[in-house]
């Protein structure tokens, strides 16, 4: 899996020093896949562990950053002509002509087509952001991790029937070796230098529009540093 490496000295037991490296797990644009699974109306309906606006928009700013980074995107439904509706329009928007795999195991790790098209990408490091945690959430999570893979759950972008069934279902996959990361810190880590010139003004254009009072911040400092011309 790659990592990046960081060099520490320290001094040894006799006296001299010694290098260690330390591997820092930070995802990157080369080495992971974004997992949506079930981002559909009719089961955010049911969600209570946050607000359904706001769990929209952070939905949205994954589904944007992992376009711009240019991430395998792999989306799956359920139930989607008979209850819960097709993904959502505003994520739909977000992912193009990314097709969801329609299945009916509510463990997309169980179902061959959906588990397909994850093995397909290569990629051993998996972001997953879905409704509900309880269920269709933690149910792949916890099956990939058990097949080795390695597992971010974007938790703000990820939503329960209520907040300590949420909570559960999080700390359960902790638990069992899944990462926990927010939508804003995907994007962060995936763009890591803003001199990156190629993503850096579509990574700023969704910090502006999606992360609140930061976005509001960088807007300001941008207007100040080189005001509008009259």
């Amino acid at each position: 899996m790659p990592t990046e490496i960081l060099a520490s000295v320290s001094p040894s037991c006799n006296g001299e020093s010694e290098t260690h490296m330390v591997e820092l797990p930070l995802i990157t644009p080369n080495d992971c896949t974004l997992l949506l699974i079930d981002q559909q109306a009719g089961l955010a309906f049911g969600v209570e562990s946050v607000a359904r606006q706001t769990l929209l928009g952070n939905v949205v700013a994954l589904a944007k950053t992992a376009t711009l980074f240019e991430l395998p995107i792999i989306a799956s439904t359920s139930a989607s002509t008979v209850y819960s509706g097709p993904v959502m329009p505003a994520i739909q928007a977000a992912i193009g002509d990314v097709k969801a795999v329609e299945r009916r195991n509510m463990n997309l790790w169980e179902d061959e087509t959906a588990r397909a098209a994850v093995v397909a990408t290569g990629r051993k490091r998996l972001l997953v952001s879905g409704l509900l945690t309880e269920a269709c959430v933690s149910f792949p999570v916890l099956s990939a991790i058990e097949e080795g893979y390695d597992v971010s759950i974007v938790a703000d972008a990820c939503g329960g029937l209520t907040p300590e069934s949420h909570s559960l279902a999080l700390r359960r996959m902790e638990a069992a070796g899944a990462t926990m990361t927010s939508w804003i810190q995907v994007l962060l880590e995936l763009q890591r230098d803003w001199t990156r010139h190629e993503t850096y003004a579509g990574a700023r254009g969704i910090v502006e529009a999606h992360a609140g009072g930061y976005g509001i911040g960088l807007s300001y400092a941008r207007d100040m540093i080189h005001p509008p011309q009259p």
